[in-house]
């Protein structure tokens, strides 16, 4: 089967990679490393599949080590920290309800006793649930998905930031649609728009202590979240709309957070990586 084509499927949400068709590509066999992130420890999270996982893998094949939390997916999770381990790196994993500032705190606190510091947070867990009309959004799905998507990404890196150190670096998951929009997701395209204002806004905030903040906005990328949010027939046609024709691997965008993450980017703060598919946004 075509890594690009998508047969008809749908999962109840929050979507299984395990049970995906195909399976998400999220290590690239050509990538080589080059030790970039050695001794370095990352907290991802909704580590446990998509571009998550991806990055985990890519993150230990350049030497960290990485906690990765999730909220559902003890099998997604496993698997991750199984493609973590084979690089010979060590991976906790932790499952967390983000969406509450408690949660966060109790997974920061857990990172710190079990590596002693943090050098990297990825904000990246998200939900999205598309809707034919803004009448269709009820106040508890536009509250659920700013709590996940937005909310988290605060309540994470106010707990981390106390151990923090110079040299640092946040990287936010934000998406195309908080610059070109969607007709179907006005929440999600919403609550991306607002990480990006956070992005800019941080890194000017956490300059002056040595921290960088980035992020990046992906297109269309095959993941969990694809299959547990659209219908059989949207998922046959994903990522078909943009001027590449199809939609991202994860394993494509793992180099991205990679460089965000070590030295190479150590005059970047503050900026959006735009991978997606060749969509022209003004950025």
């Amino acid at each position: 089967m075509n890594q690009f084509n998508f047969p008809p499927q749908h999962q109840p949400p929050p979507g299984r990679e395990f049970e995906m068709q195909p399976r998400p590509i999220y290590d690239d066999p050509e990538y080589r490393a080059g030790g970039k992130l050695t001794g370095k420890t990352a907290i991802i999270t909704g580590g446990d599949s998509g571009i998550g996982r991806a990055v985990a893998v890519a993150f230990a094949k350049e030497g960290a080590d990485v906690m990765v939390v999730y909220l559902l997916a003890n099998k997604d999770a496993s698997e991750t920290k199984a493609a973590v381990e084979s690089y010979g790196r060590r991976c906790e994993t932790v499952r967390a309800d983000l969406r509450q500032e408690p949660e966060a705190y109790r997974v920061v606190n857990e990172a710190m006793g079990l590596f002693g510091h943090i050098d990297v947070l990825v904000n990246n867990i998200a939900v999205q649930v598309p809707q034919n009309s803004l009448t269709d959004i009820s106040a508890e799905q536009l509250e659920d998905t700013f709590r996940t998507n937005v909310f988290s990404y605060f309540y994470m890196t106010k707990a981390a930031l106390p151990h923090l150190k110079p040299g640092a670096s946040i990287i936010n998951t934000t998406s195309v649609t908080a610059y070109k929009g969607s007709e179907a997701l006005l929440d999600y395209s919403s609550s991306k728009g607002a990480v990006v204002s956070l992005t800019r806004s941080l890194s000017m905030s956490l300059v002056k202590n040595g921290i960088r903040v980035n992020a990046v906005a992906p297109g269309p990328v095959w993941t969990p979240l694809i299959v547990s949010s659209f219908s059989p027939e949207k998922v046959a046609e994903f990522g078909k709309n943009v001027p590449m024709q199809r939609a991202a691997q994860p394993a494509e965008l793992a180099p991205a957070y990679v460089f965000l993450a070590c030295a190479d980017s150590s005059y970047m703060s503050g900026q959006v990586l735009h991978l997606n598919g060749g969509v022209i946004v003004d950025s």
